[in-house]
Formats: C-alpha cells, structure tokens, sequence
C-alpha cells in the first residue's frame, strides 16, 4: 500500500490506521510525482491519496494510480468531506479514516 499526503503527521497516522487493520504500507509520499514515481517502481496493490497535493491534483492522480496495468485499488481522502461530490472514485474523509473498514475496500476481490 502507497500512502500519498503533504502532512506527514496524517501520513504516519494513516499507517498506523492501516496497520491496525492489518495492512502492510510499503512507501509513503509527500507529492503527486513523488507517489507516481514509488507506484511505478513498487507496484503497490492499493493506495490511499489525499485529494489536496502541493504539486497535483490527488483525484487525477488517483485516475492516472488506478489505470496503471496491475490496476491498484485507490481510496481517496480529505480534510474537506465534500472534496470528491460527484466523483465516482472511493473516498473516505480524513475524520473517518480510523472507523472505516479499509480492509474490506482494499482486499475486496
């Protein structure tokens, strides 16, 4: 699992989060091109990618994560719980993050 967000503290709590699910993140990234670069030399199963990125935005980033040929599960999230209204793409705000069954979402055959 990629974890993709500008705040490092919400990345670590995000792993945290994950981890207590039982799910194993492999790298983590600060930026849009940065997350593209670890995916396509890590091939990662899932990503969660915040919406709000300092060089990109995290909605098409998580398009572009979830056409990769090996098609990773992505789950995009954010501060704002109204950032992806009208997206079609998964999306759990931030707040949610530690009740949600990610586990489910990301292991989902």
């Amino acid at each position: 699992m990629l974890v993709i967000d500008d705040d490092d503290g919400f990345r670590g709590l995000a792993k945290r989060i994950l981890a207590a699910q039982g799910l194993h993140v492999c790298a983590e990234a600060a930026t849009a091109k940065g997350a593209m670069n670890l995916a396509l030399a890590l091939r990662p199963e899932a990503a969660l990618v915040d919406v709000g990125l300092p060089d990109g935005d995290g909605v098409e980033l998580a398009r572009e994560l979830a056409a990769l040929p090996w098609a990773p599960r992505v789950l995009l999230t954010s501060s704002d719980g109204d950032a992806c209204e009208g997206e079609p793409m998964a999306f759990v705000p931030k707040e949610e993050l530690p009740g949600a069954p990610l586990r489910s979402f990301f292991c989902a055959d």
